[in-house]
């Protein structure tokens, strides 16, 4: 799809090449431009694992071609290769639970082997080409209608990494971003360094600043303060999960920024596509918090080894209840948690 001319540009992170997957590692520094080659769907379940694929909308759409690749690569007979190919999803859902666009793409494809099309190759190819345009449509959708709420001259706080990295298109909380500053409603633009795997450090700054913006660099400890002194007049993030009533799950400390924000006079505006809506999720955390190993942690900052005796807890998403939420917005507009019309914006 053709970006709008007042959009700035955006980098890319997933390329298909018909026989493999291209994927941006970001665990890598994105000026570097190491790109990982995926031929089977355990490369992309380990790509999702590591963290060379993050983003809930990008996690969906390369689970999806890594189905198209398992089946290109297995030999067996129909029967056989539709077994192993279920197999291969329930792996494919494990690599990483809390994105419920991992969980929607797997559906997705299993809808595929339940219908049993003679050219099962094609069938599925299809499928993630089209969630790959509808992820893609979806995220200027978002960016578009997210940038008109923005007044102008806005100051506005993001979290975590919520762009072209995480997405395809321009984004879903950074692309509304950026095409708020491509209409020049933008007075700042701060954002997190995001602890401890530093995403907002290494992948919103070279983003934004690969858009031709200026950014301003916070821990998020400072981004809290500035948020109590009302230095900004909007926190914009994504999500990985969204329920029916508006509860968000998303990147830790996004909570903790809302609460913030509220206290300071901030609005809160929460950007994802409807295909992070769980009909099934009541809201409530209990079990839905994926908990990482701590030496990410005490690594992060170039230490060895944790020494023994120490227990570090890196839960890395909380959640924030609807009504710390001023504005959900999806691909079919914005809608504030309780009004009316919000199951529609939901796509419930």
């Amino acid at each position: 799809m053709p970006s709008p001319s007042s959009c700035p540009p955006y980098p890319e992170s997933l390329v298909w090449a018909s026989d493999r997957l291209r994927l941006l590692d970001q665990r890598r520094p994105p000026a570097e431009g190491v790109w990982i080659e995926c031929r089977s769907l355990d490369d992309v379940v380990d790509a999702i694992r590591s963290l060379v694929v993050r983003g809930a909308p990008l996690i969906g759409v390369a689970a999806a071609y890594a189905v198209v690749l398992e089946e290109a690569r297995l030999r067996s007979a129909a029967s056989e290769k539709r077994r192993r190919l279920e197999e291969a999803l329930d792996r494919l859902a494990a690599a990483r639970p809390t994105a419920v666009n991992l969980a929607y793409a797997v559906g997705r494809m299993r809808r595929v082997l339940a219908d049993d099309p003679p050219e099962l190759g094609a069938a599925l190819l299809a499928v993630a080409r089209s969630m790959a345009r509808e992820e893609e449509e979806s995220s200027w959708a978002m960016s578009r209608e997210g940038a008109r709420r923005l007044e102008p001259g806005a100051r506005v706080l993001t979290h975590c990494n919520t762009g072209s990295l995480a997405t395809l298109g321009p984004g879903t909380a950074l692309g509304v971003v950026r095409c708020a500053w491509g209409e020049k409603r933008l007075a700042e633009v701060s954002c997190t360094e995001t602890r401890p795997w530093g995403q907002g450090l290494r992948l919103t700054t070279y983003e934004l600043l690969y858009s031709g913006m200026t950014v301003t660099l916070l821990t998020e400890s400072a981004a809290g303060a500035r948020l109590l002194d009302g230095a900004y007049d909007w926190l914009v993030v994504g999500a990985d999960r969204i329920s029916p009533r508006g509860d968000v799950l998303n990147k830790i400390g996004t909570h903790m920024l809302a609460r913030l924000a509220r206290l300071g006079g901030a609005r809160v505006m929460v950007v994802a596509p409807t295909s992070t809506v769980d009909p099934a999720w009541d809201g409530r955390a209990e079990g839905r918090i994926e908990e990482r190993s701590g030496d990410e942690v005490w690594r992060s900052l170039g230490a060895g080894d944790p020494p023994p005796g120490l227990r570090i807890a890196n839960p890395v998403f909380d959640r924030t209840p609807a009504e710390a939420v001023d504005l959900i917005v999806t691909e079919r507009g914005p809608g504030r948690p309780g009004d009316k019309d919000f199951a529609h914006i939901l796509g419930l």
